[in-house]
Formats: structure tokens, C-alpha cells, sequence
């Protein structure tokens, strides 16, 4: 008797083996990525950008008004940038679970000489009453999507509505570089556009694919593939050891300084929320960075 209960629950288990390699074999090679579906409001819009010259026209900037963290009124913004008075490039770092910073999400932020800001989020795209996961990101469940908004968007719900620890971090480069890499954004936005891709969690999530923009641009300095890509919570880790990082402080040090939740709590209605968040309008931006 007791053998064959034996028998019974290798046999379920077996069993229950195979259909799942079975369930991810056809989502991993049958299933195709697509940008015609029902997504929720948060990604239903896809960003774009034209060139002419030194300007780009991008379109449908997120800016939505958040009265919590899942109620909002959605809204979009067109702006012109003059890549000639791009300025500066910042790498936002908000981790999920307190006490471990494994989780969490990355972005960059792009300042220019007239004080505007805008953001470049890589999201998982996902449809209504899908919620992230990282098992099924790895099985083709969700599109890659470039998010392009205003940082009052998607700073200010993760530091006030959603009250995650944000950080936003001045990046050390030059300008040339940041313009080239702000383009480089831009084109791969438009491109998903016309060419759907699957968000995978360990090959393709927020962090690597701005790994592979700055290795673009820059290979001799990310030439090396990193376990804190798909940890995203450490990246602040590896641009700190890399050099990157515009501070004189200790890494430490350098989280406490660039942490922004309590400023943004402040200052969440302020006009120059972007400038209010990072205090330059009362140090200067040298002051700031160290």
C-alpha cells in the first residue's frame, strides 16, 4: 500500500512536471509579442519622438495626477527638447522590499538648461488585472515598454503615493555622451513601437536594457556583465564601483544625501518639483553633487 502511494505522488509530481515545462516550452516559442492588446492605463499610451535638427518632438509624455497610489487622472504631454542644452543625465533607483535591496526599479532622468526634466522608464507592460511577477516575466507574460513622463509622474508616486525609498543619483559624463545616450533611448522607444519585444526578468528589465544602452555608448567601461543587472536594487552598487557616480561621498553617504522621498513629500505640487527634489535652488549643482 505504502508503495503505491509512493508510486501515486511521484506520478502527480511527474505529472505536474511536465505540463509546467510543457505550459513554459509554448509560451517561450509560440506565443508573440504584440502591441494590440488591452493594456492597463498606465501603459496603454506608447511614447514616440521626431528629430529635426537639434530638436526632437516627443510625444505622449506621461503626467498623470495622483490622489493615491492606484488612483489617478490620466494625462499626456507633447514637448520640443533642444538636445544642444541637454545637461545633465541621473539614474533614479527606487527598491521594493525594506531591508533587502534586491527588487526594485531604475530609470534615468534627463535635465536640460532651461529646467526641464523628463524620465525614460523600461517597464513590463501589462494588461488589466495582471500585477508584476517575476516567475512569469521570465515566460513571455508581459511587453517591454519605454515609458517617457514627467518626473513629478514617475518619481513622485513611487516617493509620495507608493512611498518606496527613491533615490536619484547625478551621473558623471559628458555631454555628448548623455545626448547620445538620450537619443538612443528615444530611437529604441520608436522601435518597439513597430516591433514588439517580451520584458524578460533576468535578460531584458530595467536595468539591463539601460546596461546595454550605456555599454553602446560607452563598452570599455561595461564591457562586463553584472549579477546587480538582475538584482536591479544593487546597480546603485556597480555605477558607484564603475566611477560614474557624481559624488565625492561614500556609497553610503551617497544614499542618504541623493534620497529624495522626504523632499518630494514636500514638494509635490511645487512647479520646480524637479528642481525642489534635487535642492538647486538653493545649492548649486557642484554643492549638490558632493
Amino acid at each position: 500500500m505504502a508503495q503505491k502511494m509512493r508510486f501515486r505522488v511521484k506520478y502527480l509530481f511527474g505529472a505536474a512536471a511536465l505540463t509546467l515545462l510543457l505550459y513554459v516550452v509554448i509560451r517561450l516559442i509560440f506565443i508573440s509579442p504584440s502591441n494590440d492588446r488591452e493594456w492597463k492605463t498606465e501603459h496603454a499610451v506608447m511614447p514616440s519622438a521626431e528629430f529635426s535638427g537639434t530638436l526632437v518632438h516627443v510625444k505622449n509624455i506621461r503626467n498623470f495626477s495622483y490622489r493615491s497610489g492606484g488612483e489617478f487622472t490620466p494625462a499626456y504631454q507633447d514637448r520640443i527638447f533642444d538636445l544642444e542644452k541637454i545637461e545633465s543625465v541621473w539614474f533614479v533607483l527606487s527598491p521594493f522590499v525594506p531591508g533587502w535591496r534586491g527588487p526594485a526599479h531604475g530609470f534615468l532622468s534627463f535635465g536640460f538648461a532651461d529646467s526641464q526634466f523628463v524620465s525614460i522608464s523600461v517597464e513590463a507592460r501589462k494588461e488589466p488585472g495582471e500585477s508584476y511577477s517575476i516567475l512569469k516575466g521570465l515566460v513571455n507574460t508581459y511587453e517591454l515598454i519605454y515609458v517617457i513622463g514627467d518626473e513629478r509622474d514617475l518619481v513622485g508616486l513611487r516617493a509620495v503615493y507608493w512611498d518606496d525609498p527613491v533615490y536619484v543619483f547625478p551621473i558623471k559624463t559628458g555631454k555628448e555622451r548623455i545626448r547620445a545616450l538620450f537619443v538612443d533611448m528615444l530611437e529604441r522607444a520608436n522601435k518597439l513601437r513597430e516591433s514588439p519585444e517580451f520584458y524578460n526578468t533576468f535578460t531584458s528589465n530595467c536595468a539591463t536594457n539601460l546596461y546595454e544602452h550605456a555599454n553602446k555608448l560607452n563598452p570599455g567601461k561595461w564591457s562586463s556583465f553584472s549579477w546587480k543587472l538582475i538584482l536591479p536594487g544593487y546597480a546603485d552598487e556597480l555605477i558607484y564601483e564603475k566611477g560614474v557616480l557624481d559624488t565625492e561621498l561614500t556609497l553610503l553617504e551617497a544614499r542618504e544625501r541623493f534620497k529624495v522621498n522626504e523632499r518630494a513629500k514636500k514638494f509635490i505640487d511645487s512647479p520646480n518639483f524637479s528642481l525642489d527634489i534635487r535642492q538647486v535652488n538653493t545649492l548649486s549643482r557642484s554643492s549638490y553633487r558632493k
